[in-house]
């Protein structure tokens, strides 16, 4: 079953084409990754998907649902979550608060429940804070709750964006180069944990990465870009082969 459908999809930003008729579907419960070369056009598609850029042409659906061209926190509060390419924490607030805040979408009371402290607002921020710390818990990082999130080390702030996208409760969830700035043996950790996400949570994983073995470790499906257009989508082991993937990656003899 399609979780996420982008049919015939296109961007430009003045007269310059950013992504041409792309089409490709994402089956619940698969973990995809979308690779190419710098400049392919991938954190564009990504920026489509979660509403930060409007398309020129084209749909896209999730769940059966259109999102093409909604705002950001609509397709959030739908169950579409995202980290970024470079961290985007409040890095002056607690690591506990910047997981709990991935559950503002979900909150029902607003600010004037909050100043006259009703009984059923205390009890949805005591929801939400229990939220934050089963996610902070997941990811490895609860010890770390009441830290300035702006103190952690890289690997770590890396996980809390991640807790913090879980904390929305999405059906699907985009990373964007999750494993950029990790070391090795921090790598090896988030191919674990991407593939809990998947196993423990249902959550549909799609992520973008220029680390290949990382890429063909933890990927059952893979979308090739370049030049803002698709030129395969398959298994690691279809894609690995596929002459356009080889030549878009190392070009060919004149």
């Amino acid at each position: 079953m399609a979780l996420l459908e982008v049919r015939d999809l296109r961007l430009c930003f003045g007269g310059l084409k950013v992504l041409h008729d792309i089409s490709f579907l994402v089956e619940k419960g698969v973990i995809n990754s979308l690779i190419g070369p710098n400049g392919a056009g991938k954190t564009s598609l990504f920026n489509c998907l979660t509403g930060f850029y409007k398309p020129k042409g084209g749909s896209i659906s999730l769940g059966g649902r259109p999102i093409t061209g909604l705002p950001p926190h609509r397709i959030t509060a739908l169950g579409l979550a995202r980290t970024f390419q470079n961290i985007r924490l409040f890095k002056e607030m607690t690591v506990l608060e910047n997981a709990m805040s991935g559950q503002h979408c979900r909150s029902r009371h607003g600010i004037v429940s909050a100043i006259l402290h009703l009984p059923a607002q205390r009890r949805e921020e005591e929801a939400i804070r229990a939220a934050g710390m089963h996610w902070l818990g997941f990811v490895g990082i609860a010890q770390h709750a009441h830290r300035r999130a702006g103190g952690l080390s890289y690997g770590d702030q890396r996980r809390l964006e991640l807790a913090r996208a879980l904390a929305s409760a999405p059906e699907l969830i985009l990373l964007d180069e999750p494993a950029a700035g990790l070391n090795e043996r921090e790598k090896l950790d988030l191919v674990h944990l991407i593939r809990r996400v998947r196993d423990e949570t249902g959550v549909t994983v799609l992520l973008i990465e220029h680390d290949m073995g990382l890429v063909m470790q933890v990927s059952e499906k893979i979308v090739v870009f370049d030049h803002g257009q698709k030129i395969a989508d398959g298994t690691p082991e279809a894609v690995r082969a596929d002459s356009r993937v080889i030549e878009a990656y190392l070009g060919t003899e004149d």
